[in-house]
C-alpha cells in the first residue's frame, strides 16, 4: 500500500533507474582537451580548431571514409586511403569530423576497405594539422595507434625501457641500445621548423628558441636563411655519410639543433675537437680548419647528441652506418670525430634539465625513442672505452 508520502521516494527511484538504463546505451566520445602529446592527445574539436600545419597527437572514433570534401562512406569503402575521425563514434555532422589521409605504411593496418570493423573503434594518429580535400585533415602521419595500444610515455630514463641494455658494456652494450631505439617514427624536414620551436623552447619565454653555438634566445619565427636568421643544424654533419635531408639521419631531431645561420655556415661539416680561433660571433666557440669546439655549456650536448647517432645507424634496413672515430677531416665519409674529446666533453658538461625536457618531447610528441646517452651519460664510456 501507498501512503502520502510515497511519491517523494518513487521519484528518486525512477530516476536512478533511468540513469543506469541510458547508460547502456551511452556512444563513446571523447571530449576532454589534452595539450597534443602522446600522453594527453587532442581531442578532433581541437584538431579541427588548430590546423596550422604544428605536428600533434589526436585521439577520436572512426565515424567513415571520407571521398571528398563533403562525402563521408560509411559502408562499402572504396579503398584503403582515408579515415574520418570524431569526437563521438555516432557523429553525422562531417563538420565534427577531421579527415585523416592514410600514408601507404599504415594502410593494411587501418584502412576500412582492408578492415571495416574498425568503425567506431578509437584510433590516435601522431600527424600534422592540416588540410585533406580541403576539409579540416591530419596529414604526414608518423604514428597510429588503435584502441588503447598507444605507448605509454616511459619516466626519464626509466628502466623499463632499457631492460635489455641493463648489465651490458661494449658492442654488447650498443647492440642493445640500438634495437630499443630503431625503428622511430620519422618526420619530414620540414616539419623540423615545428619541431624545434618545442624542443629548443627557451624556458624564460616561450615565443623564442635557445640558439645552439651561441646561446642566443631568438624569436621562433625568426628562421631561415638570412644573416641573423636561424636555421635548422645537423650537429653529425650531414656530409658525414652523405645523408643530406632524407627522412631517417636528416631529420632526426635528436641531432638537430637551431643555430645562428651565418654560425651553422661557418662550422659547415667540421669534425669537433678543441681549439682553434674564437669565433667573433658565438662567443665562447673556437675553430680551424678542420674542427669546431662549441661553448663550454653545450660540449655534453654535442657529444651525446653523437653518440646517439653513432648508436641509432648502424646501416639496417638501407640506412646509412654512422660511426665514431678519433679523427678530423673525415669528409663525406659516414665517420664523426673526435672520439675521445667528446668523451670529455660528455664527463665536463653533465647532463642538465634543457636537455632533458628535450628528450621528453622528442619522445612523447615526435619520434618516440630516446638518447639513452642523456638518460645514462655512462653508457658512452661503458661502450667506447
Amino acid at each position: 500500500m501507498f501512503t502520502k508520502h510515497e511519491p517523494r521516494f518513487a521519484l528518486p527511484i525512477l530516476l536512478v533507474l533511468a540513469f543506469f538504463i541510458s547508460a547502456l546505451f551511452i556512444t563513446p566520445s571523447l571530449a576532454a582537451a589534452g595539450d597534443g602529446s602522446l600522453s594527453s592527445p587532442y581531442s578532433v574539436s581541437q584538431a579541427i580548431a588548430n590546423q596550422n600545419s604544428t605536428i600533434k597527437t589526436v585521439s577520436g572514433y572512426v565515424t567513415g571514409q571520407p571521398t571528398s570534401a563533403n562525402t563521408v562512406v560509411t559502408s562499402s569503402y572504396p579503398n584503403d586511403y582515408a579515415l574520418a575521425l570524431a569526437d563521438s563514434s555516432s557523429e553525422t555532422n562531417i563538420a565534427n569530423m577531421v579527415y585523416v589521409q592514410i600514408p601507404t605504411s599504415f594502410r593494411s593496418e587501418f584502412g576500412l576497405k582492408t578492415h571495416p570493423s574498425l568503425k567506431g573503434k578509437k584510433v590516435t594518429v601522431t600527424c600534422t594539422l592540416s588540410a585533406y580535400f580541403t576539409h579540416p585533415g591530419l596529414k604526414d602521419i608518423s604514428a597510429m595507434f588503435s584502441g588503447n595500444d598507444s605507448p605509454e610515455p616511459e619516466t626519464p630514463g626509466g628502466d623499463s625501457y632499457y631492460d635489455s641494455a641493463v648489465g651490458k658494456s661494449g658492442s654488447s652494450l650498443k647492440n642493445a641500445l640500438h634495437e630499443i631505439i630503431d625503428d622511430h617514427s620519422e618526420i619530414s624536414y620540414s616539419n623540423v621548423w615545428e619541431a624545434l620551436r618545442k624542443t629548443d623552447e627557451d624556458p624564460n619565454n616561450a615565443n623564442n628558441v635557445i640558439l645552439l653555438y651561441t646561446g642566443r634566445s631568438q624569436g621562433k619565427t625568426m628562421n631561415g636563411s638570412g644573416v641573423n636568421d636561424w636555421n635548422r643544424e645537423h650537429v653529425w654533419a650531414k656530409s658525414h655519410g652523405d645523408f643530406g635531408t632524407t627522412l631517417g639521419p636528416g631529420t632526426d631531431l635528436h641531432h638537430l639543433r637551431p643555430t645562428d645561420a651565418s654560425v651553422n655556415s661557418t662550422r659547415n661539416n667540421l669534425d669537433f675537437d678543441n681549439g682553434g680561433s674564437e669565433h667573433t660571433e658565438a662567443i665562447g666557440n673556437y675553430y680551424d680548419s678542420d674542427s669546431w669546439e662549441p661553448r663550454d655549456s653545450v660540449k655534453g650536448d654535442v657529444a651525446r647528441m653523437l653518440f646517439y647517432m653513432a648508436v641509432r645507424y648502424e646501416g639496417d634496413a638501407g640506412e646509412v652506418d654512422l660511426e665514431l672515430n678519433n679523427q678530423v677531416n673525415n669528409g663525406t665519409a659516414p665517420y664523426h670525430g673526435k672520439l675521445a674529446v667528446l668523451l670529455e666533453w660528455n664527463e665536463q658538461d653533465p647532463v642538465d634539465a634543457f636537455e632533458r625536457n628535450r628528450n621528453e618531447i622528442i619522445y612523447n610528441q615526435y619520434q618516440h625513442n630516446r638518447n639513452p646517452f642523456i638518460d645514462h651519460p655512462e653508457w658512452a664510456s661503458a661502450i667506447w672505452r
